[in-house]
């Protein structure tokens, strides 16, 4: 199995060996269900974990563009199916594994299509209820940034 080496675009900042490194985590909502991915095998950090739309804040985009770009990029949502983005309260997450402290910015996005055409980072994903998707093998944090979505979720 061949992981996979980060090279960065011109304008985008390498997180790879810094200590800490902001990223975004989007929870997908489309009627009463939340997307859940299945991190590829092939990713360095995290491989096989469930998730939801997560990206480093690596470049000079606003939030709602970086948003915008990962849901195209990793699921094949484009902007005009996104209905509304709100962004929860930003937390520390510490990780002893990479030596690394993640910002997380929890972002809930509500979308309407559930119609996912997924890149080479995940290799699985489903549409499931909260309670579902609590059950599954989850990447560290991700609690969290489904309970400081909460609000969001359960309407």
């Amino acid at each position: 199995m061949k992981k996979v080496k980060f090279k960065a675009r011109p304008g985008q900042i390498d997180y790879t060996k810094a200590r800490w490194a902001p990223v975004i985590n989007c929870v997908v909502k489309y009627k009463g269900k939340i997307l859940m991915v299945q991190r590829s095998r092939e990713l360095n950090l995290y491989p096989n974990y469930w998730n939801g739309i997560s990206g480093f804040l690596d470049d000079k985009m606003s939030l709602k563009e970086k948003v915008w770009a990962e849901l195209r990029e990793e699921t094949g949502i484009s902007k005009n199916k996104i209905t509304q983005i709100r962004l929860g309260e930003i937390f520390d997450q510490e990780e002893a594994r990479y030596q690394k402290t993640w910002i997380v910015h929890p972002v809930f996005v509500e979308v309407k299509t559930d119609k996912i055409k997924l890149d080479w980072e995940a290799q699985n994903y489903k549409w499931l209820t909260l309670r579902e998707a609590k059950r599954l093998k989850l990447l560290p944090g991700f609690g969290r940034v489904l309970k400081t979505l909460s609000p969001w979720l359960a309407r």
